[in-house]
């Protein structure tokens, strides 16, 4: 998920990839090849047909050493697009794994409209989510993997979200607010779902309306202003 407004980093696309079902010597292999790129990993872009796959879940006989360095490269790319998360399709792999991560750093009033608190570094395998109680909120959000765009989505204000941790302990967890919303975006893309998919789409903006116009904390103005 992107932060902010600036653009992603632009990958090119993958040429290889691994049906569901192989042995985890296949998937070792394919680690391995992204991690053989420089860094930080180049971003996999909208167009490329392993962000519309549902993922693989990771298996648990995957060499722990070479899952840790992948979480550290993943880590290390989300910061450097920048980003409060980032999914392991968004690498080329499809696997269900992704990372996440929120300093908050916005303005007062921008964080406590937004419900924005900071989220620690947090790794997720095999997740899946369910939305708690009725409320939703709409907001403008970005991907990494839609370089230079925001557009409102509404989304469920909390979750309960169900994975493993990187040690494949489960986790069960409630989030709310931003931390919500980066729990259900990134989660999203392990089942090939882009934001887009759930925005309202005449709300698109390019990352420099975005923030002169509608990056305050009032929505509003954007609504009465774009129409939707």
């Amino acid at each position: 998920m992107q932060t902010g407004a600036k653009p992603g980093v632009r990958g090119r696309t993958r040429d290889w990839s691994y049906a569901s079902g192989v042995d985890t010597t296949i998937i070792d292999d394919a680690i391995r090849k992204v991690l053989e790129q420089p860094r930080p990993l180049p971003i996999v872009q909208a167009g490329d047909p392993v962000l519309r796959r549902r993922a693989d879940d990771v298996p648990a006989d995957l060499d722990r050493g070479l899952l840790s360095e992948l979480v550290a490269a993943m880590r290390e790319t989300m910061h450097a697009a920048p980003g409060v998360g980032l999914a392991a399709p968004q690498v080329g792999l499809g696997l269900r794994l992704a990372v996440l991560e929120d300093q908050a750093g916005l303005p007062g009033d921008v964080a406590d409209a937004r419900d924005r608190r900071p989220l620690p570094f947090t790794v997720i395998i095999n997740p899946e989510y369910r939305q708690v109680g009725h409320d939703t909120a709409t907001w403008y959000e970005g991907c990494l993997s839609i370089a230079g765009w925001q557009a409102a989505t509404e989304r469920a204000v909390t979750v309960e979200l169900r994975c493993l941790d990187e040690d494949f302990a489960p986790v069960v967890e409630r989030f709310t607010g931003w931390q919500a919303r980066i729990v259900q975006h990134e989660t999203d893309h392990l089942a090939g779902t882009l934001y887009l998919d759930k925005a309202i789409l005449r709300s698109l903006s390019d990352n420099s309306s975005y923030t002169q116009r509608w990056s305050g904390a009032d929505l509003q103005q954007a609504r009465n202003q774009l129409g939707f």
